[in-house]
This record gives C-alpha cells, sequence and structure tokens, in this order.
C-alpha cells in the first residue's frame, strides 16, 4: 500500500519529485547496477543521489549523495522535521502505520531535495509495485535478474515475481532489462507493452564482452545502442558484467534524452565504483572473501566465480542465514566447493538457529 508513504512525502512537499530519476528492481545485482550508475553520474559532474538497502555497518549508508553517506547530524535534523507528520499519521492510520522503511524511504527523498540532486538512483527495498520507492515517475527503469526470492509476499512462479518487479515501469519511461529466463523476459515484456514503454534488453540491443580479468577487477567491452566502451571495473564475478553492460543499457538512455556523459566519465566511474560485500576480497593472507549471496542462484553464481577467479586448494566456508532463506538450496550449492563449513549465526532476531 502506497498510501501512508505518499502522504508522507505529499506533507512535506513532495521531495520525490524534484530532481530526475533512475529506478532499478531486480532479485540480484540491483545494487551492483545503483551504484555504478551513480558514480559515472558523479564523474559527469551532475550531483547525485544514491538510495540503496539493506546497509552492511551503518544506517547511514543507505543514503548517499556524491558518494558521501549521510552523516549522523543529518539524519537527526531530518528526522526532527518530518517526526511530527510521521506521528500525525500514525496516530489517524488511515491507511496504517508507516513502516520503519517508509520513513527512511521520505529521509532519502528529503535529503536528496535539500541537496538539490539532478539525479537520484533508487533502489527497491523488496518487489517493485508495492515498494515504498515506487511513487517516482522515473526517466528510466531496469529490471535486474529475477530469480525465486520472497516467494510468500511476491509469488511462487518466476512470471509472479517478475509481474511485481515489473510495476515500478510506468509510461513516459523508458525500462532496461538485463538478461533473463524466459519465463521473466515474457513478463517484463508485457509490462512494457501494456504501458506503451519502450523495451531495451541487455543481451539483444545491448552486448558485452569480457576482455580479461584477475582476483582484483575484470576488463570488458558494451557494445552500446549508441557507442562502444571498454573499461575495467574492481567487482568479481561473470554476473558484474551483466550488471555493467545493463548500468551502460540505463546510462545511454539518460545520454538520449539530453544528458551530458562522456565516455571518459564511464571509464572512471566503472573503474572507481566502490560496492562491498559482493565477492570482496578482505584479506590476502590468508585469503578471506565474503558476499551476501542470499538465494540458490547467487549461491550458485558465487561458487563458480570462486572457481573461476581465484586459486586455492582447500577452503572453509562460514555460513550464517536470515530464518526466511532457503537454506537446503543456498548450501546444496555452496558446498560443492567447501570441504568443511562453519555455521554460525548473528544476533539479528531474524538470524536463523544453528541446530
Amino acid at each position: 500500500d502506497l498510501r501512508r508513504v505518499e502522504l508522507l512525502l505529499g506533507r512535506n512537499g513532495n521531495p520525490h519529485m524534484k530532481s530526475k530519476t533512475i529506478h532499478i528492481a531486480g532479485s540480484k545485482g540491483k545494487g551492483s547496477v545503483a551504484a555504478m550508475t551513480a558514480s559515472v553520474l558523479t564523474k559527469a559532474g551532475y550531483n547525485t543521489g544514491l538510495y540503496t538497502s539493506p546497509h552492511l555497518h551503518f544506517y547511514n549508508e543507505r543514503i548517499r549523495v556524491n558518494n558521501r553517506l549521510i552523516s549522523n547530524d543529518e539524519i537527526a535534523e531530518l528526522v526532527a522535521r518530518i517526526r511530527p507528520e510521521v506521528e500525525a499519521i500514525n496516530s489517524a492510520a488511515i491507511f496504517g502505520k508507516l513502516t520503519t522503511f517508509e520513513v527512511t524511504t521520505a529521509l532519502g527523498f528529503s535529503y536528496f531535495a535539500q541537496k538539490k540532486v539532478d539525479f537520484q538512483v533508487i533502489e527497491v527495498g523488496l518487489g517493485g509495485r508495492l515498494d515504498a520507492t515506487n511513487v517516482v515517475k522515473p526517466d528510466v527503469c531496469v529490471i535486474t535478474p529475477i530469480s525465486y526470492e520472497h516467494t510468500d509476499m511476491l509469488g511462487n512462479t518466476l512470471t509472479a515475481i517478475a509481474s511485481e518487479k515489473a510495476g515500478i515501469i510506468k509510461e513516459g519511461s523508458i525500462a532496461v532489462s538485463s538478461p533473463q529466463t524466459d519465463e521473466a523476459d515474457t513478463a517484463i515484456a508485457e509490462a512494457c507493452q501494456q504501458r506503451g514503454v519502450k523495451l531495451i534488453r541487455v543481451g539483444k540491443e545491448v552486448t558485452y564482452k569480457g576482455i580479461k580479468f584477475s582476483d582484483s577487477e575484470q576488463s570488458l567491452v558494451v557494445n552500446g545502442r549508441l557507442h562502444n566502451y571498454k573499461f575495467t571495473i574492481p567487482l568479481l564475478g561473470q554476473y558484474q558484467l551483466d550488471n555493467a553492460a545493463t548500468a551502460i543499457a540505463a546510462l545511454e538512455v539518460l545520454l538520449e534524452k539530453g544528458n551530458k556523459i562522456h565516455s571518459r566519465n564511464i571509464v572512471h566511474g566503472m573503474k572507481e565504483v566502490n560496492w562491498e560485500g559482493r565477492l570482496q576480497v578482505i584479506s590476502r593472507h590468508p585469503l578471506m572473501i565474503v558476499d551476501g549471496a542470499h538465494n540458490k542462484d547467487s549461491a550458485q553464481k558465487l561458487r563458480q566465480a570462486l572457481e573461476q577467479y581465484f586459486k586455492f586448494e582447500k577452503a572453509i566456508l562460514i555460513i550464517g542465514m536470515s530464518s526466511d532463506k532457503d537454506v537446503a538450496g543456498i548450501v546444496n550449492e555452496l558446498v560443492q566447493a567447501f570441504p568443511q563449513v562453519i555455521v554460525t549465526r548473528s544476533r539479528h532476531p531474524r538470524a536463523m538457529a544453528t541446530t
């Protein structure tokens, strides 16, 4: 139900309508695509907001401008400003009480309006159609790869999940889709046709080819609709090549709309993108890698990436999960690469028990 967040934003001057918007949904890769897109726009000289979730270490990570995290003082100031409106809405509870994510989303939009950003790159929290971020009028809508997740809320077929994600696609925008399964691709294409929206597919209209890689970076060439681009990213995994090509496809839409984005901005922005917790090397001796693979498909790609990008004779898997995850699917993929497994849990109330 978007009415609560719409009411809150309306009472605060509709800050979500102040900037050009790139809206990104999907099961995997949406955070990486958002980070890449924002990095390039910043290098192009645009004042750029980035809204993502969840955070790894600090709540502040969710709201950034030009890759600078919102400060504690700025959060406190924004909370003090909108708190009376939040309390009034929750007291009346006409459409129910505001959720934490809805309030955080309103904080993000308010901060971007305050900073007068030229662009806001917005990552969906969950789903798309009824996500709190789906109040924007985007210039470009991006759907990253769809796989099984949150089936209790989004549906138990790829068609249902893709249809929910495609709920961010709106009339007047242009849609970009990462490579998808046939089932998901059909659902996304149908959503675009129903709303009269042009669809650009990575793998068809936009293609790429990996050139070389090491255990710290990889290079690729993206053949866009407007230009060809050769650049390096400090993110590993074959799926990050998909993500990079998807970001390029979205940036070319902005270029067609009259925004100035030079090829050198893409090269520099992609090389300096920072996105932690995705096949991230945090120690070389011993080799220690962290990743947040959260479903079976992500776990399979993680295993393949470990085997492709790193050399090791033996490895130990240390794993913890939230209680709503597909433990059997994830573990069955990962144990193939690990002769020894240590199961642990965090202090978070959603953490799965170890026994």
